[in-house]
């Protein structure tokens, strides 16, 4: 992965926990002791993982593509190898991208909202979202404003605050129960009752760029941090970290 670059997502595939790494450059992918380029370089400013295993981005075509510019949303069935234009494609760069069971979510300058990643319904938010998290059951959609975390259904029809929250600059779900919010100071925040109650970590993460959480059992859970151009690992709410790259 070059040293220049800046990683906008580093997610755990579910299906055999490889670390996957969108960039500025394009995917990478976990590989032996390395990590290994998959497909076309994209600027892939949003990307998110189907419960399914496809892959879905947005962002901006590499000089040698014939991608629209912006992308819109492109979706991979292929591991990332090849990207094709579901829709949107010279219109949409959603730099916050969710996506569910029935339903993608993405933010582009409005927050919109797609069954099929075809067709898409436009709905009003209060606050523009910096991420936005779709709760694995599909019930609750979640987006980080960096000054709160604000809680819709799944017809975000109307938002509310998740009041003992920290002020949020990303959010992500690690099961239907797990919030993890990386706060505006940089320390990592976890609510295993659906907001209602948090524990705060106690160090903060350098220059967060991008957020996910994985359960591993019944008393642990992974967060990944993209840092600059490393990504972090963390089962303690960063009070101890290990680089992944």
């Amino acid at each position: 992965m070059p040293a220049d670059t800046h990683i906008h997502g580093a997610v755990r595939d579910p299906a055999d926990g490889t670390l996957l790494i969108a960039t500025h450059h394009g995917l990478f992918k976990e590989s032996g002791d390395g990590l290994t380029s998959v497909g076309p370089v994209v600027d892939l400013m949003g990307f998110a993982l189907a419960p399914d295993g496809t892959y879905y981005a947005s962002g901006h075509p590499g000089m040698q593509t014939d991608l629209p510019q912006p992308l819109g949303l492109v979706q991979s069935t292929d591991g990332g190898a090849t990207w094709d234009v579901l829709s949107r494609g010279g219109e949409s760069d959603f730099h916050a991208l969710a996506v569910g069971e029935d339903q993608v979510v993405g933010y582009d300058g409005a927050l919109r909202q797609s069954a099929d990643g075809k067709e898409w319904t436009t709905h009003a938010i209060p606050q523009e979202p910096i991420s936005l998290a779709i709760s694995p059951d599909g019930s609750t959609v979640l987006a980080s404003t960096g000054t709160a975390v604000l809680r819709s259904g799944t017809d975000l029809s109307t938002w509310s605050p998740l009041p003992a929250a920290p002020p949020a600059l990303l959010v992500t779900y690690a099961d239907d129960s797990t919030i993890i919010v990386l706060a505006q100071d940089g320390r990592l925040h976890q609510s295993d009752d659906g907001g209602t109650t948090w524990t705060a970590g106690t160090t903060p993460v350098p220059t967060p760029s991008s957020l996910s959480a994985t359960r591993v059992d019944d008393t642990t859970v992974e967060v990944l941090v993209g840092s600059g151009n490393r990504v972090l690992s963390t089962t303690d709410l960063g009070a101890t970290t290990s680089p992944l790259v």
